[in-house]
């Protein structure tokens, strides 16, 4: 905000503008990070083919920006508290824009996928800290709300905005332009940043540089997400080595922080129930809804018929219903009804849209078996994404505010992760052993998705009664 309060008595309108000005550059930031993790999922194909991936191969093009970003959230959003915030949220905007060019020309598997690691890099970086400022933006408690509400809109619908994006971009021109968008955004984006955003000092990296218990952290997080992400490609022994390392490297990291003077990350924050249960609970939540987004598209696709922009615009009624949902009503009902009632009622609908789903035959179709279940659960997600966020933030003091912005970050991409992961190997598993048998392909591909939506619906399901049980309120 340097040029617009230059004044030593700005009015409290000035201010107030600023604010939410600066609040639109941190969702434009964060909007080009949340598409980028999606918009490849519809173009994967033609990358195939222009690139001459395998189909083992392809999946690196989401891992190698999936591994890196889920990886490196929690040291991103602790090193922001220490450099101060927008000096690490410009400088994210910087590497994903200059990544995103180098994804976009890239002619060779190996550029693209190491420009799509280094995407992860400059993503972390920048959705790191976000949310700490966010808070510090608006300490007020109903501006923070509607905050809130407006920057969980832009992630939750940019997720699938993307979907419809990567179809469009590479029907009407070619699979390089969903990187390539990120370059007008992004410039425009780092220029509005430096500009308008709050100049902060950040304690310092003498004041809390643990870089053994960064190398622990982040070597964890990494591997936690490269099991995840890679778990349908590996022997059940394989994967479970890997996952016991990363459980070591957890415990060593936990080890660490109870006696370095100077943690990454103080173990006090886990002392906040909530804190510790928004997060728990997003996990199962997150991996629920990205269920949805990919085994729904790939229902749409492989069951249905769909082409990739067909697909795309399938998908577009949800970050319209979340989108409308979270800027006009999210804020004023958590309001008037607390967090805590908004976020179990939202999980209810998602349990019950998933429900829905989890009936989808192989002679469905997208008005009667698709649109009805996504609309539940794209209001369920509307109501509790914003509740869960702010008493997630709540639970956070406010020199903590950066390390539980990235905590928040970091489960949010496990869970999404995980529940990829998961859900499509169910699915893989229950059709390869029905076609095993005989049965017709479309019919067990789509009780294969069927399979998927129920777990789906269980995992929903533990959410709502982790959070029920955990985040009611205390006298």
């Amino acid at each position: 905000m340097t040029a617009l309060i230059e004044s030593r008595t700005p009015t409290t309108a000035r201010r107030t503008y600023s604010r939410w000005l600066s609040l639109v550059i941190l969702c434009a930031g964060t909007l080009m990070t949340v598409l980028d993790g999606n918009i490849v999922t519809v173009a994967m194909p033609a990358i195939q083919s222009d690139l001459g991936f395998t189909a083992s191969g392809l999946a690196w093009v989401v891992n190698a920006y999936l591994i890196p970003f889920g990886g490196l959230l929690l040291l991103a959003g602790r090193l922001g508290d220490l450099v101060g915030r927008k000096r690490m949220f410009t400088a994210g905007l910087a590497v994903f824009t200059v990544a995103s060019v180098l994804c976009g020309v890239a002619t060779s598997q190996e550029v693209l996928i190491a420009a799509r690691a280094l995407q992860g890099v400059g993503g972390a970086m920048t959705s790191a800290v976000v949310l700490g400022m966010l808070v510090a933006l608006f300490p007020e408690p109903s501006e923070r709300a509607r905050a809130i509400a407006v920057f969980s809109a832009v992630g939750a619908a940019g997720g699938a905005l993307g979907t419809f994006l990567g179809g469009a971009l590479t029907e009407a021109l070619n699979w390089h332009w969903i990187f390539l968008i990120n370059l007008p955004v992004g410039v425009a984006a780092w220029a509005a940043a430096v500009r308008v955003l709050d100049r902060e000092e950040g304690a310092g990296l003498g004041k809390g540089a643990d870089y053994p218990g960064a190398a622990l952290v982040t070597g964890a997080l990494m591997l936690t997400v490269y099991t995840i992400v890679g778990s349908g490609e590996r022997d059940l022994t394989t994967t479970l080595v890997m996952a016991a390392v990363a459980v070591a490297l957890f415990v060593a990291f936990t080890v660490r922080q109870s006696r370095a003077a100077r943690p990454l990350l103080r173990l006090r924050l886990f002392a906040s129930r909530l804190l510790t249960g928004a997060n728990s609970v997003q996990i199962l939540m997150v991996a629920t809804m990205y269920g949805f987004q990919f085994i729904g598209a790939l229902y749409l696709q492989r069951v249905l018929g769909y082409g990739e922009l067909l697909t795309g615009t399938a998908f577009l009624p949800a970050p319209v219903v979340i989108g409308v949902l979270m800027l006009t009503l999210s804020a004023r009902v958590v309001g008037r009804f607390g967090p805590y009632r908004v976020l179990l009622a939202g999980l209810a609908l998602i349990v019950v849209g998933m429900g829905l789903l989890s009936r989808a035959p192989a002679d469905g179709s997208y008005g009667a078996d698709v649109l009805p279940p996504m609309l539940l659960l794209s209001v369920g997600f509307a109501a509790a994404m914003p509740a869960l966020t702010g008493l997630a933030m709540s639970g956070a003091r406010e020199e903590d505010s950066g390390a539980a912005s990235g905590l928040f970050n970091t489960t949010q991409v496990v869970g999404g992760s995980l529940g990829l992961a998961v859900l499509s190997v169910l699915a893989a598993s229950r059709t390869e052993g029905l076609l095993s048998g005989g049965a017709e392909a479309v019919a067990a591909t789509a009780e294969g998705y069927q399979l998927a939506f129920r777990v789906a619906a269980v995992i929903a399901a533990a959410a709502l009664g982790l959070a029920a049980a955990v985040l009611r309120p205390r006298p």
